[in-house]
């Protein structure tokens, strides 16, 4: 598996990921992408300036995981958005090579901080389905994952949660902040031709 910059010229590359970024969102987010001219829109718009676009390659070339990357606060900041892995190529290395060559590249252009939303449309945290302005914080300390949602796997990839949005997606389905320090060096150093499991 290769981690590889995706452009614009690439078409059929590009019509992968907005079959894969519809597909792997239909469950968790389905009005996120919910046909392919929506997620070719979300392609094509990676490619504008302050962002970054990677995708991971099987042996044949074919696309099976996309992250995106958006700069923000001048530099000091970006957001990971969105992070997709094909249903079958999951649970292999592939998400948690993806987020480390977007850490790589936006820590090069000088960033301090990796943050991201993932939100919980489908009552899958403890987050969900209740009054969050009573008390944010105590709910966030004890957030318990109840259906599979993926604030674990960013947890284990270093992220903490840093805030909640309360009813960001309709009443009771809150968005869930996390984000990362770059400012530590990397354990391990990625390159384009970054290798997966």
């Amino acid at each position: 598996m290769r981690i590889v910059e995706l452009g614009p010229t690439a078409a059929d590359a590009v019509e992968q990921t907005a079959a894969l970024l519809v597909a792997g969102f239909r469950e968790q987010a389905p009005t996120a992408w919910p046909d392919l001219e929506t997620a070719r829109r979300e392609v094509q718009e990676s490619f504008g300036p302050g962002r970054l676009s990677l995708v991971a390659r099987d042996p044949s070339g074919r696309v099976v995981g996309w992250v995106g990357g958006i700069e923000q606060y001048d530099g000091h900041v970006w957001e990971l958005h969105p992070l997709v892995v094909g249903a079958a190529h999951r649970r292999r290395g592939i998400g948690r090579a993806l987020v480390a060559g977007l850490e790589a590249r936006v820590r090069e252009r000088g960033a301090v901080t990796l943050w991201l939303g993932t939100d919980d449309e489908r009552g899958q945290t403890s987050l969900a389905g209740i009054d969050l302005y009573s008390d944010v914080a105590a709910q966030i300390a004890s957030i318990r994952n109840l259906h599979g949602h993926p604030y674990p796997f960013y947890e284990r990839l270093g992220f903490v949660i840093v805030g909640i949005l309360p009813d960001a997606n309709g009443v009771g389905k809150p968005d869930i902040f996390m984000a990362k320090s770059l400012r530590a060096t990397p354990r391990t150093s990625t390159t384009q031709d970054e290798q997966c499991r």
